[in-house]
């Protein structure tokens, strides 16, 4: 007798439930999955081996393994259980699955489909087993199936099918891209699914709880968004009207930068309709990322299980769904992959969707076309941004601090929400002057990170106390223009000169002396190295503006108006045009300011109302604004000899008194002489003719 080295034997399986036996050895033997299991001297897979009862053929002591013998009394197993009784499903999951089949509306065969690829996944006997038959084609699983569970192979290929109950429901669908083993081939509705089924009775709506899961409670309310007021006069009652006649496609489109409050948005919009609000997961409950397709499964679940219900659907960052940019291997991204599905989905679901994205760039305008109502949400006004940011963290900050948050612009009120559960959660260690101050280091930094200037550098760049637009060398009446926009409000203004003539400072008083937000841009921030960003930059600008009802400012105009002669570029050419249109239709205050005048195109001179040339100090104007900086900075007043020197310097700017008194800051100015000098020094660098300094004592 041969001697073998005696294996560790496996440890002893579960106990199968007869049904599962017997499609084990269906597998086994009219499948010939045997092949896979019964080698020449020993098991390929001891632990199948044990599940079916074939033990003593495991490491036998008193005999030969023999191939034939185990091979007949696999079809000796097979005949029997096939004559056995009770090939029932676990009671659990024969409860569960006629849930789901009376809410989802399916038939025998797809129950018995959904069964067994439900104790496919759950229970390692069977898919070890499944392993036996090899790699399947879909045709082939056709077949297996039919085998499996006595069913015609045209009712299974029919229940298998994409437009069968089981793929639009998202439960279950066949992988048609390649061949697989049957478990990969039978696809769930997520990797909980079977688990779940299985384990206890439960709402079928559960079975859906790592890839939909109810809203979480709406905090704000339809009044929160009045800078959406006219897309809300039609997207509520569009939905109230689609929810009471149960409408079919009805999909809603909302897009704006991360933080701008879309999720919000769709929340309250349902706490405002009266309706369950769901959402698609992009993580799983490990937080692992759902990619598209699973997500796109859900969604189909979703809208299958939620039909019947007074419910929206939520379905955020769809970027990865419908973006139609070819992934980084060379293949067709998911958009290209399904825009015949996803069109159908966006004419059929019954379940109205709120899909979310942060941009709507690179979307398929064949998508794009098929909903219902876009709406844009950007970043709140000022007034509402203050009304937000009381809401968030009130209790955290003081008015001033309020305010300077406020106007930051970009601080979307996500970013504060974080920044303030960081500080209540922190708040014993610091006074209310600390909480503020941490609040506001906290919102900077998220900003900087998010390539915005910080809070620090907006507060820098406030009008000093002192200002006054009367120092200014310009050659109109800015008193007289400033009465005359308080009436109009509406105006084109161009403002050029030297660096630094106070362009910008006027823009900042003009707008508080009429009462404005202003939103003030800058070349660098508008324009872009892709084509087509800039003009979209320019028109988000001036919209934006709109919104706001702000007095929009462009710094450095002359980089987006420069004269098309010159334009070597077609992308020149479009930018130019796309400002020119901004301008002619905009109707309230805007102030272009350049420091490069005879490079603008004079087509857009054209279109300012008026052109104002602010220049260097005169000698009247210095010597006053000398007076009044040292009064700023807690300096004695200037000796007739300082006001003289200052009254002798040429090429002067108020930006030269505002750069030294930042300077006072840290290297303290000790007298007038001393700040004069350094005006000095100023002036020479651009060239400018300076007084004799001479020596201070």
């Amino acid at each position: 007798m041969t001697s073998y080295r005696r294996r560790t034997a496996p440890a002893a399986p579960r106990t199968l439930v007869p049904l599962t036996r017997l499609w084990i050895l269906r597998m086994m033997v009219p499948l010939a999955g045997h092949r896979e299991l019964v080698g020449a001297r020993s098991f390929m897979d001891d632990a199948l081996a044990l599940a079916l009862g074939l033990e003593e053929w495991i490491d036998p002591e008193d005999r030969d393994f023999d191939p034939a013998a185990v091979r007949t009394r696999l079809r000796e197993l097979h005949r029997q259980a096939e004559r056995a009784k009770g090939h029932g499903l676990p009671a659990i999951l024969e409860t569960n699955i006629a849930r789901l089949a009376e809410l989802v509306g399916l038939d025998a065969a797809e129950r018995a489909i959904l069964s067994f690829a439900t104790m496919l996944h759950h229970e390692p006997a069977l898919d070890r087993a499944a392993d036996k038959l090899g790699r399947l084609s879909s045709v082939a699983v056709v077949d297996v199936l039919a085998l499996l569970l006595g069913l015609p192979a045209d009712r299974v290929r029919a229940a298998l099918a994409g437009q069968g109950i089981l793929a639009r429901s998202g439960l279950l669908s066949v992988d048609h891209a390649s061949t697989g083993t049957l478990t990969s081939k039978l696809d769930l509705l997520s990797k909980q699914f079977a688990e779940s089924i299985v384990g206890s009775e439960t709402d079928p709506i559960t079975l859906l709880r790592d890839t939909v899961a109810p809203s979480a409670p709406a905090r704000l309310t339809l009044d929160d968004f009045p800078h959406l007021g006219e897309a809300l006069a039609i997207l509520r009652p569009y939905l109230t009207q689609a929810l009471a006649a149960s409408r079919e496609g009805v999909n809603i489109f909302v897009h704006g930068a991360p933080g701008t409050g879309k999720s919000e948005l769709a929340r309250a919009l349902a706490a405002a309709l009266g309706c369950e609000l769901f959402e698609v997961a992009s993580e799983d409950e490990d937080g692992d990322p759902v990619n598209g397709e699973r997500r796109l499964r859900a969604y189909r679940a979703a809208q299958s299980f939620f039909d019947r219900r007074r419910a929206l659907l939520l379905f955020d960052e769809v970027e990865d769904v419908f973006s139609d940019c070819a992934s980084p291997l060379g293949g067709r991204g998911l958009a290209q992959r399904r825009k015949g599905w996803l069109n159908r989905a966006l004419e059929q679901n019954r379940v109205p969707t709120l899909w979310l994205s942060n941009e709507i760039d690179g979307i398929d305008p064949a998508f794009m076309r098929r909903f219902d109502v876009l709406v844009e949400v950007p970043v709140p006004p000022r007034a509402q941004r203050e009304r937000i940011l009381q809401a968030a963290c009130g209790d955290l900050v003081d008015g001033p601090t309020l305010a300077r948050l406020a106007q930051a612009e970009a601080l979307a009120p996500a970013v504060v929400d974080r920044a303030a559960s960081v500080v209540r959660a922190i708040r014993g260690g610091f006074d209310a002057a600390g909480s503020a101050r941490a609040l506001e280091w906290l919102a900077s930094r998220t900003l900087e990170a998010q390539g915005h200037p910080g809070l620090e550098a907006g507060a820098a760049v406030q009008l000093p106390s002192h200002y006054d637009p009367a120092i200014l060398n310009a050659d109109t009446d800015l008193a007289a223009l400033a009465k005359g926009l308080a009436a109009g409000r509406s105006a084109r203004l161009c403002l050029y000169g030297p660096p630094g003539t106070g362009k910008s400072a006027f823009g900042r008083w003009l707008a508080g002396h009429l009462g404005m937000p202003l939103l003030l841009k800058s070349a660098s921030e508008l324009m872009s190295k892709w084509v087509g960003d800039s003009e979209k930059a320019i028109a988000a600008a001036f919209r934006q503006a709109e919104r706001e009802g702000a007095l929009l400012m462009i710094d450095e105009v002359d980089s987006f108006l420069r004269e098309r002669e010159g334009a070597r570029h077609s992308w020149e050419v479009t930018r130019v045009n796309e400002m020119l249109t901004r301008m002619e239709r905009f109707g309230g205050v805007f102030i272009a300011s350049t420091n490069l005048m005879d490079d603008i195109d004079p087509a857009a001179l054209r279109r300012f109302d008026i052109k104002i040339r602010l220049d260097y100090l005169g000698a009247g104007q210095a010597a006053l604004m000398l007076a009044r900086q040292c009064a700023a900075l807690g300096l004695d007043a200037p000796l007739p000899a300082d006001l003289e020197r200052v009254r002798r310097l040429e090429r002067l700017t108020p930006g030269d008194f505002a750069a030294l008194a930042r300077r006072h800051r840290f290297a303290s100015f000790a007298d007038a002489a001393r700040l004069v000098a350094a005006l000095e020094q100023e002036c020479a660098l651009k060239g400018g003719k300076p007084a004799s300094i001479g020596f201070l004592a």
